[in-house]
């Protein structure tokens, strides 16, 4: 009976475990496009004893980068402080990693913050017995009413500039020390609600996001989270701002006329499976050469090999011109027309009289290069004597 309670505290001890290493280890959006340079302001005054500075930062939403400002936040507990996020290069890509409250400031990718965030632990206050101590020479503070305060040189650890992100082109070089590996093992706890409020704030303001003010963000700071009201602009944007360069969409190609689509009806009189002429748009007058034969199109050279004469208009059931002309001869009675349908029978000479029988003609030497079958010779029609 008491394994199970047991069980199930150990199942309890180890999701608790689980979503502690997920909230400190919290990795947030990914992109390809760096983010800007970290802008040039002031910070407000500290607004009571207890409040840490949390220091902007670029977050990203909706295909643009906006700007959280910077804040003064109760720590939420004696003894934390805060280790801020920061954007890191990893696997071809931008990766945010979360800040987190903890014992030890851990590693934040070697960002210079500024106010006491060197990109190396931070120099702008200390705890000591339950009090936190501001340092004068990294903070705003206003001695009347802060009296936790001492004056201590803040050293730089590297080179001061503006650049917001670890790795990649043009990022930070920095590395975590062993100290600062031990910092990420200890008790964590996630960014409190009002800094959550500070980036919905800046997140709903339009005039926050990068392509609006061009890196130079009009709320840099803020005294307290969410007081955009008593806010404190930027003096300048830490670099010229670079918007995200989208590949231009090809141009389509200049207009051309197209070409005319064939005709692929076969014309009257073409042959069975014969290959139709090309479309032409000036009408030509049928011809009777396009019953036996296929047209070309006008203007067009008849190749060489095979030269034909051509003529400006021949009547129907003209003879069909040869390359070697030969006497006419009559052709064998009972001959076979080639297309019977095509043309009417030819009426007799006279009333009761049949046409005179012809003798059959020898067949025509073969033209070079001519069609396998020899064109037969039509006998032109007679008319009765007047």
């Amino acid at each position: 009976m008491h394994i199970i309670p047991s069980i199930r505290s150990l199942l309890f001890a180890l999701v608790i475990l689980a979503m502690s290493a997920a909230s400190f280890a919290q990795i947030g959006i990914s992109i390809t496009i760096a983010p800007p340079a970290l802008p040039v302001y002031e910070q407000p005054p500290v607004p009571a004893e207890g409040y840490l500075w949390t220091p902007g930062y670029w977050a990203y939403w909706d295909g643009d980068y906006y700007w959280v400002p910077g804040t003064w936040v109760m720590a939420p507990q004696p003894g934390f402080l805060w280790t801020p996020g920061y954007w890191g290069w990893g696997n071809g890509m931008y990766v945010f990693n979360e800040g987190y409250w903890g014992p030890q400031v851990g590693f934040y990718g070697g960002i210079n913050y500024g106010f006491g965030y060197t990109g190396q632990g931070y120099q702008g206050g200390r705890w000591d017995n339950g009090q936190f101590l501001y340092n004068r020479s990294a903070n705003n503070v206003n001695v009347t009413n802060i009296h936790n305060t001492y004056n201590t040189t803040v050293i730089n650890n590297t080179t001061v500039n503006r650049v917001s992100y670890n790795g990649g082109n043009g990022g930070i070089t920095a590395r975590p020390t062993p100290q600062e590996q031990a910092a990420a093992q200890e008790k964590h706890i996630p960014p409190v609600a009002a800094q959550t409020q500070q980036v919905q704030a800046a997140r709903a303001n339009p005039q926050q996001r990068a392509s609006v003010n061009q890196g130079k963000p009009p709320v840099a700071a803020t005294p307290k989270p969410g007081a955009f009201s008593a806010a404190v602009p930027a003096k300048q944007a830490g670099a010229p701002y670079k918007p995200e360069v989208k590949s231009a969409a090809a141009e389509p190609a200049a207009k051309t006329p197209a070409p005319a689509p064939a005709n692929s009806a076969p014309r009257p009189g073409t042959a069975a499976g014969s290959t139709p002429a090309p479309h032409s748009d000036v009408p030509r007058p049928p011809d009777a050469s396009e019953k036996a034969s296929t047209p070309l199109p006008e203007n067009t050279p008849r190749p060489e090999s095979a030269p034909r004469a051509e003529t400006a208009s021949r009547p129907e059931n003209a003879p069909h011109p040869q390359a070697a002309p030969q006497e006419a001869a009559p052709r064998p009675e009972n001959t076979p027309r080639p297309d019977p349908a095509a043309r009417p029978e030819i009426e007799p000479r006279a009333q009761g009289e049949a046409r005179p029988e012809t003798a059959p003609r020898p067949e025509a030497e073969p033209h070079p290069k001519s069609a396998p079958e020899p064109e037969k010779q039509t006998h032109p029609e007679e008319r009765p004597p007047q």
